[in-house]
């Protein structure tokens, strides 16, 4: 739907990059699940490794779905380009940039 403005708008982004120092929004979608029909939205340290971020973020609100299993993830993407999560490597080093998308199937 289009949006016509009665004037400009001049307001920068709440969610900017900037505001969050050394954290950053990170969305992730569970791909073809009925239950979750949208990217939840995390708030992780750059610095964190994948393995914590999975661990204490992805896992309990996967779980809220009760056919969640952990070690059934796969074809993880970022944005639309396949990646290998790598446990050890932090969020940063793998390329996971402020409000990027990380996608996954079971």
């Amino acid at each position: 739907m289009t949006v016509k403005a009665l004037g400009p708008y001049n307001f920068p982004p709440a969610d900017r990059q900037e505001l969050f120092g050394d954290d950053m929004l990170v969305h992730v979608n569970w791909d073809g699940n009925l239950l979750f029909c949208a990217a939840a939205c995390f708030r992780a340290p750059k610095a964190m490794t994948w393995g914590d971020f999975k661990a204490q973020m992805v896992d309990p609100w996967a779980a809220g779905d009760p056919d969640y299993d952990p070690s059934r993830t796969k074809d993880w993407r970022l944005g639309d380009v396949p990646f290998e999560p790598d446990p050890n490597k932090t969020l940063a080093e793998m390329g996971v940039r402020h409000k990027a998308v990380i996608k996954f199937r079971d």
